[in-house]
């Protein structure tokens, strides 16, 4: 029902774990609407109309050969991009929804298992997320999930899906909650509810409320890197890393991401360079044995990252202080693979409830957190190993932490 011309084109690697995802959505929108066009272009391959466009991260996507959107894009968002009214429509719906007993927030492991905990029990429950599947979408090889030898992310995460949607549980997708209020402050109408506010103005009400939101990539809060995101500064090597084949690149990060990272990039690109803050690596010894096995890596100690440089369009180097000597060095560089960890999402928090000095919800062990009625679980909280198991874990207490606290009320 859409109506315009809509010419998409799409620059993916053939190593790409969000790709794949994007270009079927488009080739289904092609498929059943006659004035959408699809074209798929392997960025390896087409690598002077990749310079050209300064396509520096996939998937890349242009739209009557405008840039639309980079990075992985479900379908539900990229029809909200092109259908104005969506987000409006969606959030007048949201409106007259009825009160909860049991919300989640956060649609990743923790999340998917709160809500299905929940169900279970035979309350009223629904699920608001901005992403289904939160930071798993994003995570190639999943080998240690007990039971299931290996997976990928997008894989595990459709099968949370299917898990949840076999319960009478809402799923409310595509929306980013802003604030959260405790019962009876801020004008609320009904004393016992808590309401969550949604970006796109919507306003949520229930009996409790779980916050799943999940973490995020850390930056290097450098100048220049903002500017340069998706221009040479990643934080996937497995998607992005395809477009620098025989070029120079760097690792920020010495953990077991920033290690793998740089033994997966070494494969196919001309030299990685490895730069970490400490005096030495902090990931596993046999990856640090790996790594320093390969002839084209260079690993950097006690040095500070200062600024991602770049000629206006993309970037072309790193600058950073050597911490031992004082001494500014720059190196030229395509591409910089930023793996320095994990945030916390929960910067809309800040005041409403106790957050530790890192940013992580502070919890009991009932997942309660210091509002009443407001329980948390997963990478946003203060649990230690930030894993998908234990996410999964904890998620199941804070749903049962909830169901609890509601008949005790």
């Amino acid at each position: 029902a859409i109506e315009g011309t809509f010419h998409f084109e799409t620059y993916i690697s053939l190593s790409c774990h969000n790709c794949p995802d994007v270009v079927q959505a488009m080739n289904m929108m092609a498929v059943i609407n006659p004035n959408i066009t699809h074209v798929m272009i392997d960025g390896a391959l087409y690598q002077d109309e990749v310079k050209a466009r300064e396509i520096m991260s996939v998937p890349t996507i242009y739209l009557n050969g405008e840039p639309f959107g980079a990075g992985r894009m479900e379908l539900d968002e990229i029809l909200l991009k092109i259908d104005t009214g969506a987000a409006a429509r969606e959030a007048k719906k949201l409106e007259t929804v009825a009160p909860y007993d049991v919300l989640v927030v956060g649609g990743g492991p923790a999340g998917a298992s709160a809500a299905i905990y929940a169900a279970r029990k035979g309350i009223r429950t629904g699920i608001v997320a901005e992403r289904f599947g939160g930071q798993v979408m994003d995570t190639l090889a999943i080998e240690n999930f007990i039971s299931v030898q290996e997976t990928e992310g997008p894989k595990l995460v459709a099968a949370f899906e299917e898990h949840v949607k076999s319960y009478n549980v809402d799923i409310m997708n595509l929306q980013r909650a802003v604030s959260l209020s405790e019962p009876g402050k801020d004008g609320n109408i009904n004393n016992d509810l808590i309401e969550l506010k949604l970006e796109s103005g919507a306003t949520l009400k229930s009996k409790v409320v779980i916050l799943a939101t999940g973490a995020r990539w850390r930056e290097l809060n450098v100048p220049g890197e903002k500017e340069y995101r998706g221009k040479g500064v990643a934080y996937c090597p497995h998607c992005d890393g395809p477009l620098f084949k025989g070029k120079p690149v760097a690792v920020v990060g010495g953990g077991n991401s920033g290690v793998e990272a740089a033994i997966d990039l070494a494969g196919f690109v001309a030299h990685v360079t490895l730069f970490q803050f400490d005096t030495v690596l902090k990931a596993d010894a046999v990856l640090q044995k790996k790594l320093r096995s390969l002839t084209n890596v260079t690993i950097i100690t006690s040095a500070q990252t200062t600024e991602i440089t770049g000629d206006g369009t993309k970037m072309n180097g790193l600058t950073y202080t050597d911490r031992v000597t004082g001494e500014s060095k720059h190196l030229a560089l395509d591409a910089v693979f930023v793996q320095i960890g994990l945030l916390p999402n929960s910067d809309w928090l800040k005041g409403t409830l106790n957050l530790s000095k890192f940013g992580e919800i502070e919890i009991n062990h009932h997942n309660a957190t210091s509002l009443p009625g407001v329980f948390a679980a997963g990478d946003v909280t203060t649990t230690p190993y930030k894993q998908i198991i234990i996410a999964m874990g904890e998620g199941a207490k804070a749903a049962l932490g909830s169901f609890d606290y509601l008949i005790r009320q």
